[in-house]
């Protein structure tokens, strides 16, 4: 079948997320075919270039989300009519949100709300479409003035009243950016129409062109999200006035429920995220966790030589980042070095961005404070029993040197969406210490301890706990690997994704016939039950099981076809 893999600041592109999932999700299907549709994030990004794309990638279509150019397009008088019409019904939908729910999209939300709000957002589309796009009206007065409009309407939110020239700039600018895919000319036959499933690599922005092929083409869509796009906004939008923050709060959180409820399917990557898509109004009978898939076989030496480790040595590896409370380490390691004086800490990864830099020079510091150098002589040079170390070292030459490196893999974090570190830790054969955040309990599974966040004298306990019982180390070393093994690799992860697509196409309605140069249908052009002698099948049609039983073989079904099948559609140049 061919694939529309959706991503949003990741693959095909060299840096960004979601980059390596996709790329052994493509390559571990070789099988299919895939249309790569991606939004960049940034002129870096782009600049970087590409990854090595495999023979089953057809076709790459970008476009930025970063920056976007007029496209000239002049809205004539009904035009702008039905632009005012739309993105006000979108922006008083924005505004009627309840106060409990700055989001709008908790199970709460009526369906009225939710089908006001999807025929504003397809209004535009359509729009987008008939005038080759609407850049120039996003950008508009006449946007800002419905804005206010809708904000200034009997019934709108505490906050969305109070907001202030400045807050409804900013804000239709930001509607303005993540409305961009509406005005893109992906949605043609020969583009998003022509593709069997949409696969959106996270809801937001990467989903929205999902959405619109859903729309106009009736191309269904799996979203898959490993880490949850409405939560990042949360997190992300902090410093934003009031105003401000209740009404994208309120537009991220529509399109998200937007999202889940037009998907066939939705795969979180862990219940922590299933939990706020639930919340987001996500319905249970969609939702199939599939956990990221990692390689494993990078870590397998390392793995089956458990007893390489230095058993005095714990080791962290990770972005150097607040977000991993490296400080409460350092303090947990304080209280490890007053009961086990020969214990060494490695501080394992590179500073993420300014922030990363400035965190790292106030880590060290603190090391140098807590941990003065000692020096096993008069005249020997002291050493720190701390040390801040990056992969590709003389002494850590691969990440898997660096879990190699110690007995007892700790983390730490108080953010935290998908332990990756932790797995690759399991699949080194590691005891671990870790915090309660995140999918840390649902990854570990009992393999490993796990100690509140923010909380060093437990985390000092916890460890000194492995230190001391190298048979423990052993035991949920060798449970953490095994852990591992069945549910975090790649294969798991492509042949669930694998059964999901056959899944979801089997039950799509026929929606044309496609037909290759010899005249015969191609595979996946109609639902795999068209194949199942019965009512459903064509008049004169012959099925015929190979190696199946014998009850398969015999006289064709006949019967009344239903209406969508009885005029094949010859495929359109550039449909398969």
């Amino acid at each position: 079948m061919r694939i529309g893999l959706l991503t949003e600041g990741g693959y095909p592109y060299v840096s960004g997320d979601a980059r390596l999932w996709c790329d052994r999700l493509v390559r571990g299907l070789g099988q299919h075919e895939f249309d790569v549709y991606a939004l960049s994030r940034s002129e870096r990004q782009e600049s970087e270039g590409w990854v090595a794309l495999p023979p089953q990638v057809c076709r790459v279509r970008t476009a930025p989300l970063w920056t976007a150019e007029d496209d000239g397009a002049v809205l004539g008088r009904r035009a702008r009519r039905r632009f005012a019409e739309c993105y006000g019904e979108l922006a008083a939908e924005l505004c009627a949100g309840t106060a409990g729910d700055p989001s709008g999209a908790s199970g709460e939300t009526s369906a009225a709300e939710a089908d006001r709000f999807g025929s504003a957002l397809y209004g535009l589309a359509e729009l987008a479409r008939d005038e080759r796009g609407l850049v120039g009206a996003l950008r508009s007065e006449a946007a800002v003035r419905a804005l206010e409009r809708a904000c200034r309407a009997p019934g709108a939110l505490g906050a969305a009243r109070e907001a202030r020239v400045p807050d409804l700039l900013a804000v239709a600018a930001h509607l303005e950016r993540a409305l961009r895919p509406l005005s893109l000319d992906w949605y043609e036959d020969d583009g998003l129409g022509s593709v069997d499933l949409c696969h959106a690599t996270s809801s937001g922005p990467a989903a929205l062109p999902g959405l619109l092929a859903r729309h106009f083409h009736g191309v269904p869509l799996l979203v898959t999200e490993y880490g949850v796009r409405l939560r990042t906004h949360y997190l992300a939008a902090t410093d934003a006035p009031p105003a401000v923050r209740s009404l994208l709060a309120a537009f991220h959180g529509r399109l998200a429920a937007e999202i889940y409820d037009r998907a066939a399917i939705v795969t979180p990557g862990n219940a922590h995220a299933r939990r706020w898509q639930e919340r987001c109004g996500a319905d249970r009978a969609k939702l199939r966790t599939v956990y990221p898939g990692m390689d494993a076989s990078r870590f397998a030496e390392v793995g089956e030589s458990p007893e390489c480790a230095d058993p005095d040595t714990l080791v962290w590896v990770g972005r150097v980042e607040p977000a991993k409370d490296l400080v409460s380490l350092l303090h947990a390691f304080a209280e490890i070095r007053k009961e086990e004086p020969k214990t060494l800490l490695r501080i394992v990864g590179a500073p993420a961005g300014p922030d990363g830099e400035a965190y790292l020079g106030h880590c060290r510091a603190l090391a140098a404070q807590l941990f003065p150098d000692e020096a096993a002589g008069l005249h020997a040079v002291g050493d720190n029993p701390v040390s801040f170390e990056e992969i590709a070292g003389p002494e850590l030459p691969s990440l898997a040197d660096a879990y190699a490196a110690g007995a007892v893999t700790v983390l730490s974090s108080v953010v935290e969406g998908f332990p990756i570190s932790l797995v690759e830790a399991m699949f080194c054969g590691r005891a671990t210490v870790s915090t309660d955040v995140g999918a840390v309990v649902e990854v570990i599974g009992g393999t490993g301890l796990v100690v509140p966040p923010r909380n060093p004298r437990a985390l000092a306990e916890a460890c000194l706990a492995l230190l001391r019982d190298p048979e423990r180390r052993e035991r949920l070393g060798a449970a953490a690997r095994a852990r591992a093994l069945e549910l975090f690799t790649v294969e798991q992860n492509t042949t669930a994704f694998h059964g999901i697509y056959l899944e979801i196409v089997s039950h799509t309605p026929v929606r044309r016939v496609v037909l290759d140069d010899a005249g015969e249908p191609l595979p996946f052009a109609v639902p795999a039950e068209a194949h199942v002698p019965g009512r459903w099948t064509d008049p004169g049609a012959r099925v015929a099981a190979r190696g199946g039983p014998g009850w398969a073989v015999g006289a064709a079904a006949r019967a009344t076809p239903p209406l969508w099948a009885t005029t094949p559609i010859p495929a359109t140049e550039g449909a398969r």
